[in-house]
């Protein structure tokens, strides 16, 4: 994974240095292009950006040398804008302003508020802010609980890129996802903020599938839902210095529910910390439902603080109760490690590995854990079901001690 990821970073380097040198350059396309001063869009919260956006992302895009799109400081209104390439030569979108999309959910046609589709070499920075505006939407009728929600808006989307940088930027009050990433290659988040209150519902911060060498490095992240959700398909993923709270944690999956998935395959979840979240670090997969499998699966260095489930694996993943609770997963699960875990559990489950009976996990570590729960109902367990774990170090609880209900628990 060291390998990967610093070719990965070099290769970052090299575009980002390519496209900070546009402010030197002048005629043929390129350099800097302002939606303000050239395409006279208007930071008064009701003139839709829409149209000086696109226009300056058509002229960047046709150039054959670096551009930066700039959208000043100021607070704007855009309703929707997907921004295509492939384009000529590398581009930088620098937002240093606020842009706020529509608050009524009905505003939008597709799931999807800002796109960014099919480039290569792009970079999103600046500082700015894009804000969902998505309070009414958390209040929809049918859409906590038992709603996917899945039509409501993503703030962000980044859909098959290559090779892509997104710096120093904020989003909040998503509709939906903060931010979706799917089939992109080399793709990095680095100082990424996001911000959503913990009842809203299905708002993951960065949900990833289907994608090769994404970085989520030193990024704060409060929501409802998965601070980070891995889906099918990804591998090479590397999740280092995120913080969490409120949210579910940094899960992997819901694995095992549609047919055809692919594998999850190389995933390092290190130097994290999560506070009064709902879960640590999980994998997910549901019973019964579709084959797949997740392998090579590293989580190191996590702290938890007031979190309800630290560590935890489980192959009865059931929400609202729409599976078959009382078949086995068909999702196979291997090497998988949780080291230097330490921390409290807001509940006495502080270890749960919950695997399939018809194909139990292999090649699981336990190493050096040390959560502790103090309440009336007792102090922090370890429950195992199905695996047979490798145990070194400290292990508090003392793994796999506890029993296992006879009838299992859904869960959400």
């Amino acid at each position: 994974m060291a390998i990967q990821f610093n070719f990965v970073s070099s290769m970052l380097i090299l575009v980002l240095l390519s496209i900070s040198s546009v402010e030197g350059q002048g005629g043929g396309g390129g350099g800097v292009i302002d939606v303000v001063a050239k395409f006279g869009a208007k930071a008064d919260e009701k003139t839709d950006l829409s149209k000086p956006l696109l226009d300056a992302w058509k002229e960047a895009c046709a150039s054959t040398s670096p551009s930066k799109i700039v959208i000043p400081k100021g607070i704007y209104f855009l309703s929707t804008a997907t921004l295509d390439g492939p384009c000529k030569a590398p581009i930088e979108l620098q937002v240093q302003g606020t842009v706020k999309a529509p608050a009524d959910p009905g505003a939008f046609k597709e799931p999807k508020w800002i796109a960014f589709n099919r480039i290569e070499n792009f970079k999103l920075s600046g500082g700015g802010v894009f804000d969902g505006q998505g309070t009414t939407a958390y209040k929809r009728e049918g859409c906590k609980g038992h709603d996917y929600c899945g039509s409501l808006p993503i703030n962000l989307r980044f859909d098959f890129l290559t090779n892509a940088m997104i710096q120093d930027i904020t989003t909040k009050d998503s509709k939906q996802f903060q931010a979706n990433v799917l089939g992109c290659k080399n793709i990095t988040f680095e100082h990424f903020t996001v911000s959503a209150p913990d009842e809203s519902p299905n708002t993951d911060g960065i949900h990833i599938g289907r994608s090769d060498g994404v970085n989520v490095l030193n990024s704060e992240i409060k929501t409802g839902d998965d601070c980070v959700s891995i889906g099918d398909g990804s591998k090479n993923l590397v999740i280092n210095g995120v913080t969490c709270g409120p949210g579910h944690g940094i899960s992997i999956g819901s694995l095992g529910l549609f047919k055809n998935e692919e594998p999850v395959d190389g995933v390092t979840v290190k130097n994290c910390t999560m506070t009064n979240t709902s879960n640590g670090v999980r994998i997910k997969t549901w019973p019964g439902a579709e084959p797949g499998t997740c392998s090579n699966i590293h989580f190191e260095d996590i702290t938890v603080t007031n979190v309800s489930s630290p560590i935890i694996i489980d192959q009865k993943y059931c929400p609202w109760n729409k599976c078959k609770i009382n078949e086995e997963s068909k999702v196979k699960l291997s090497n998988i490690s949780f080291k230097n875990i330490h921390g409290t559990s807001a509940s006495p489950k502080a270890v749960k590995i919950i695997c399939s009976a018809t194909l139990p996990c292999e090649n699981v570590e336990l190493a050096d854990i040390e959560i502790t729960h103090s309440g009336p109902t007792g102090p922090a367990v370890s429950q195992c079901s199905n695996v047979k774990p490798k145990v070194s170090g400290k292990q508090n609880p003392a793994a796999c001690s506890a029993p296992i209900a006879a009838k299992p628990t859904p869960t959400a």
